[in-house]
């Protein structure tokens, strides 16, 4: 009996909290704080977001003292992106917890021990963030950079605290810890150099060739803008077996020395052509006794 009266006593007094209006009137407006709450941080996000883009584009329309590269504007702007996203969401969950009755200053100091304790265990990540902080600081590249790391070869996509994307040409997007970044190429900072060597048969007349190709180099800058001056002719390269090699250099923007170096080729292909300058292909020749020289020869070797 002891046991049924205790059991109708606790249903009964749950059934008192549970009907209580206070209670579920305090449980509405936490609700309503919450949800209001995730609202309000995005659109600070939003707003946010919209901010740095146009602040970021007035300074491209401003005067060029205080306007920055393309290049470190696209790093900047996503990093400010990420940095604006973390530090809105972690208020926006200090907010939560205070709106559910929880403690949160002792929770951040707790948090800080325990931090302190996982520090000493996540020393690769302290390295990580450290060295991105650096890597964005002296802009050692920037997002669309064309970068070398390692073994890793492509465009950078993505620059943050932690971590480094990089793209290559086929595709597959290689994410390293910037902490593991040691030495960096890039490809991007300064202009570029195509080389061609022209090969012309012993035959062809060199100063002829030469002459053709100086009026060609003249009138290709204004047909590629990605060509920075006029190119040069180096002179003869080397002396080959069946060809006379001469060497051609052009100066062209950042990462554009394969495409002009394929367009030189072509045009230059058609400008020896038009002139009669030969070039050498391979050359077979054969050539045939008589019989009376074999007969001659079977006597000498005594058959």
């Amino acid at each position: 009996m002891k046991k049924i009266k205790h059991i109708e006593t606790f249903i009964n007094k749950k059934i008192a909290e549970f009907s209580n209006e206070q209670m579920w009137m305090d449980i509405g407006e936490g609700a309503i704080k919450i949800i209001f709450i995730i609202i309000l941080t995005s659109v600070f996000i939003k707003i946010g977001k919209t901010v740095i883009h146009r602040i970021f584009k007035l300074r491209n329309h401003s005067s060029s003292l205080i306007r920055i590269s393309e290049r470190r504007e696209a790093t900047l702007l996503k990093l400010l992106v990420n940095i604006l996203t973390y530090v809105s969401f972690f208020f926006a969950l200090i907010m939560i917890l205070e709106t559910l009755t929880i403690d949160v200053k002792a929770l951040l100091a707790g948090a800080g021990i325990v931090g302190l304790a996982v520090g000493f265990g996540a020393q690769n990540l302290v390295r990580d963030i450290i060295t991105g902080f650096f890597i964005i600081f002296e802009d050692q590249f920037s997002v669309g950079d064309y970068i070398q790391v390692g073994q890793f070869t492509g465009t950078v996509e993505e620059i943050g605290l932690r971590t480094t994307k990089i793209k290559n040409w086929t595709g597959e997007v290689h994410i390293l810890p910037n902490g593991t970044i040691n030495q960096v190429t890039n490809f991007s900072l300064n202009n570029s150099v195509a080389v061609v060597d022209v090969v012309i048969a012993y035959e062809s007349d060199i100063n002829k060739a030469e002459k053709v190709l100086q009026e060609l180099m003249e009138k290709l800058p204004e047909k590629y803008a990605e060509m920075v001056k006029t190119p040069e002719i180096l002179g003869v390269q080397t002396l080959d077996v069946s060809n006379v090699t001469i060497r051609v250099t052009s100066e062209t923007l950042p990462m554009k020395h394969s495409y002009i170096a394929r367009q030189l080729r072509k045009e230059i292909k058609q400008c020896l052509e038009a002139n009669g300058v030969d070039v050498p292909f391979p050359r077979l020749v054969m050539y045939s006794r008589n019989e009376e020289e074999l007969k001659k020869t079977k006597k000498e070797m005594g058959g």
